[in-house]
């Protein structure tokens, strides 16, 4: 019988460490994807300025080559 216990323990300790890898993979994967989201967030911010930057190079070229004509 006692060797039963000794294996039903090992079982449990098994089972637990199983878990908890499996939940710390759980939170690592989902904090991963949430530290992917905000690198997007801040890329499409980033892209949208660099837009806005161009536009205004662009508006003041023409300006620019507008006034020395």
């Amino acid at each position: 019988m006692a060797k039963n216990d000794k294996l039903k323990d090992a079982a449990v300790k098994i089972g637990s460490a199983v878990g908890k890898i499996d939940g710390t993979a759980h939170r690592t994967a989902h904090k991963a994807a949430e530290a992917v989201r905000a690198a997007k967030e801040e890329l499409d911010a980033l892209s949208k300025q660099v837009d806005a930057l161009k536009k205004q190079l662009k508006e003041s070229s023409k300006r620019l080559q507008s006034a020395l004509k």
